[in-house]
């Protein structure tokens, strides 16, 4: 069987919902407009879901020359530019890196205040400021992604997840395994890849150097270790132990800290290339 991509994904405000594309373009820090924006605190630290879950509930669609934000819970939506090129200028942080960042304008942060009830400011990364990635890895520069511009992820590997029964507590997720009935499965969402493999077999990505999409090269530089955000359900915020309770139980490694890692998906640069499809044959 084929191994081709199965589906592309932009997150363009880090830790919001993102959308998925026919076509991503290739950038020296990962698939176009793919977290160029986030959210940051009185002190300029960055904002995920890791703190926040209900930024889950607050998601990212196209629309012409800009994104509208729109929450889930209420439908109610604000749009905001794909960049921007003037606003106040600072330095923010995304865990120990400082990046130069523009500020929106402050209608637009205090939306995101009143919908998420903390107090912060909706930043973007212009393309002067330079981001690079960890060096025990790879070369070259990142978005405002935890560390890496790409996450590859297998439908196989979330296929072998869901074989495994996971014990699910949200609404949307509840456990149905009676006579003839079948766990609901965890969906995709929830890891937040941006490329998207189907055929092979589980955790192949493991194993893989580098790829071949289309006339693109990546390389796959380090296993991607999960935090909290895959528990958190992705249309109501709420948050449980799972999937992450499940694969801790065969996912498991020593992190470079002596920490405990749980992994799922390979973080990955771009070598070469310029557009990467939906349907392109990926070869490793």
């Amino acid at each position: 069987m084929n191994i081709v991509v199965a589906s592309l994904h932009v997150y363009p405000i880090k830790s919001l919902g993102g959308f998925s594309v026919n076509s991503a373009r290739i950038t020296d820090r990962g698939f176009e407009h793919d977290r160029r924006w986030m959210l940051v605190d009185a002190n300029g630290r960055f904002i995920t879901q890791r703190e926040v879950p209900t930024m889950a509930c607050l998601h990212c669609t196209p629309i012409t020359n800009g994104l509208r934000v729109t929450d889930v819970r209420d439908g109610d939506h604000i749009d905001v530019p794909l960049g921007l090129h003037v606003g106040a200028r600072s330095r923010a942080r995304v865990f120990d890196d400082e990046v130069d960042v523009q500020h929106s304008p402050t209608n637009v942060s205090a939306w995101f205040a009143e919908k998420l009830n903390v107090t912060c400011s909706l930043v973007f990364m212009p393309d002067r400021a330079q981001r690079p990635v960890d060096t025990r890895y790879a070369t070259g520069l990142t978005s405002l992604s935890d560390g890496f511009p790409y996450v590859v992820l297998s439908q196989a590997s979330l296929d072998d997840l869901n074989a495994r029964g996971v014990s699910w507590s949200h609404t949307r997720m509840t456990p149905v395994r009676g006579p003839g009935q079948a766990w609901a499965h965890v969906p995709m969402d929830r890891f937040r890849p941006n490329i998207v493999i189907k055929g092979g077999s589980a955790f192949q990505e493991d194993g893989w150097k580098e790829i071949r999409i289309g006339s693109a090269r990546f390389a796959l530089v380090k296993p991607c270790g999960r935090c909290v955000i895959p528990t958190t359900d992705q249309l109501t915020g709420e948050r449980s132990k799972e999937p992450t309770r499940t694969l801790a139980t065969y996912r498991r490694r020593p992190g470079t800290e002596g920490e405990v890692k749980v992994d799922f998906g390979m973080n990955a640069m771009a070598v070469s290339g310029d557009v990467v499809h939906v349907g392109d044959l990926v070869t490793a």
